[in-house]
């Protein structure tokens, strides 16, 4: 089979591409992968990746655009949508894969213009635009949230399935400030640093590169050695130690924290698009798995309540919850649909 593999901008996106694409490639298959020049979908895979041919092509997102400057996004988008429509036909491809974000629009569009299966994979609570638009036309359409999904789940790394374990006892938390750093993650690891170091409870911190040493020199002011990170790419081994997080909600790590049972306080981005990580928080905390806090004056109060629950039942549950082979049942779903 010749599949095709689209979509990306942002981490979440392309962890999923990355993960199709080594399924795709162990079960015997040629995958290539149409991208944007914008985001980071270079980073991911414009070297050393699986794919047997890779283009970004030149996009950018339409839907925070206004005036004439979306009519110049979608000029772009067209242009790429022609070039991606001669990229399907010149490779034979036979399938469409979109993980969504604004760089899977022209290779999704040529697939439909060309009579090509598509599929797509949501990664957020809140379906985005692009992915809304198309899902009628899709031939399955993959979401970890919805009920109707065919295959329910989020394509994670093997590891952190490998090293997942039930917690019991609160002995290390984790604090995961992203690459660039969450400020308001930041502020409340420093504001209950001490109170945690009271209980023996042990501190990682992920504070992101663009935060890092204001971190430390808090740190240090008030005394405390702990495992501070600026970046890191040791991030499922950090997690495997640690029995609660301190997180964003953005999907990708969402689910890995599911998937190695690690329960987590999630503190959504009140800035992403539609509010998705609100609502991807909002369900984990529906189904009991979790807790969630807008930024705010109640972070402090609400997390020293946390430090009192139960964490071995929201464990239990998170580890029940995850599904396996997700990347699996994805081609093997589009291996069924082109026989």
């Amino acid at each position: 089979m010749k599949l095709c593999i689209t979509g990306g901008g942002t981490g979440g996106h392309l962890m999923i591409a990355e993960a199709l694409v080594a399924e795709a490639v162990s079960r015997g298959h040629e995958a290539i992968f149409i991208g944007s020049t914008k985001g980071q979908d270079r980073k991911y895979f414009e070297f050393n990746s699986q794919f047997s041919h890779v283009y970004f092509l030149q996009t950018t997102g339409v839907v925070n655009q206004k005036g004439l400057g979306k009519l110049k996004a979608l000029w772009k988008v067209f242009l790429a949508f022609l070039k991606a429509r001669a990229l399907l036909k010149k490779h034979k491809v036979q399938a469409v894969y979109s993980v969504g974000g604004f760089s899977a629009a022209p290779a999704s569009f040529a697939s439909l213009s060309r009579f090509t299966p598509l599929f797509i994979h949501e990664q957020n609570a809140v379906t985005g635009r692009l992915n809304a638009l198309l899902k009628p036309y899709a031939k399955s359409f993959i979401s970890a949230y919805e009920d109707d999904s065919k295959i329910k789940g989020y394509p994670i790394k093997e590891i952190f399935y490998k090293s997942a374990h039930k917690r019991q006892n609160l002995k290390t938390i984790i604090f995961l400030g992203g690459s660039h750093g969450a400020k308001a993650i930041n502020d409340l690891a420093l504001s209950v640093a001490l109170e945690l170091d009271s209980r023996g409870i042990a501190i990682i911190h992920q504070a992101g590169e663009a935060d890092y040493e204001r971190v430390r020199d808090e740190y240090e002011k008030l005394g405390l050695r702990i495992e501070l990170y600026g970046f890191t790419k040791e991030l499922p081994e950090l997690i495997t130690k640690a029995d609660l997080a301190v997180s964003r909600a953005g999907a990708s790590t969402l689910w890995e924290l599911t998937a190695n049972g690690c329960p987590a306080f999630y503190i959504p981005y009140p800035y992403a698009a539609g509010d998705h990580q609100y609502h991807n928080a909002k369900f984990i905390v529906d189904n009991e798995m979790g807790w969630c806090e807008r930024e705010g004056e109640q972070l402090k109060s609400k997390f020293l309540d946390i430090l009192e629950s139960d964490l071995e039942q929201k464990s239990t549950k998170l580890l029940s919850y995850s599904s396996k082979d997700v990347a699996e049942k994805m081609i093997k779903d589009v291996e069924e649909s082109i026989k």
